[in-house]
């Protein structure tokens, strides 16, 4: 995330009460814990996808191997 300090997230925490104030804020909180959940999700199914397909390609090459004895 970079090296944010106190005094920097404190102007952003003012910008945002300046640009959407205090009845948006726990609105958008929400809305970006979701869609940070949503992302995870997403990778993580992508991770599982992928880790299957490598270990179905290794059993199809064991396969072969043991084919050719």
């Amino acid at each position: 995330m970079g090296n944010l300090g106190m005094m920097e997230i404190l102007l952003i925490g003012i910008a945002l009460l300046i640009f959407f104030g205090p009845s948006r804020l726990p609105e958008l909180g929400k809305s970006l814990g979701k869609g940070i959940q949503e992302f995870k999700k997403a990778s993580r199914e992508l991770t599982d996808a992928v880790k299957e397909d490598v270990t179905t390609d290794k059993d199809k090459e064991k396969d072969k191997e043991q084919d050719k004895k």
